[in-house]
């Protein structure tokens, strides 16, 4: 369920915004789609896992959080960020 190591870094290099950026609200937003998106899949199969059902609501809210920030900021990079991940709002 978990992202391997080698996707977070290439996720951190995809979005980084400059040189040794792991902390910006694009890449975390980012690492946080991706686990959204494995924990989606793991629904497929295990539909009555209701404890990591809580988590992903949890994830789910984290990244609406962090959007919410980065669209208060810069109005294009977060229309720019929905567009290259893909999430409809």
């Amino acid at each position: 369920m978990s992202i391997t190591v080698e996707r977070k870094q290439a996720l951190i290099k995809e979005y980084a915004t400059k040189a040794g950026d792991t902390g910006s609200p694009d890449v975390q937003i980012a690492i946080l789609t991706e686990r959204i998106a494995n924990l989606t899949g793991h629904f497929k199969t295990h539909v009555k896992d209701n404890h990591s059902r809580r988590g992903l609501l949890k994830l789910v809210s984290q990244r609406r959080s962090l959007l919410d920030y980065v669209k208060s900021k810069d109005e294009a990079r977060y229309k720019s960020l929905l567009e290259r991940l893909g999430i409809r709002r």
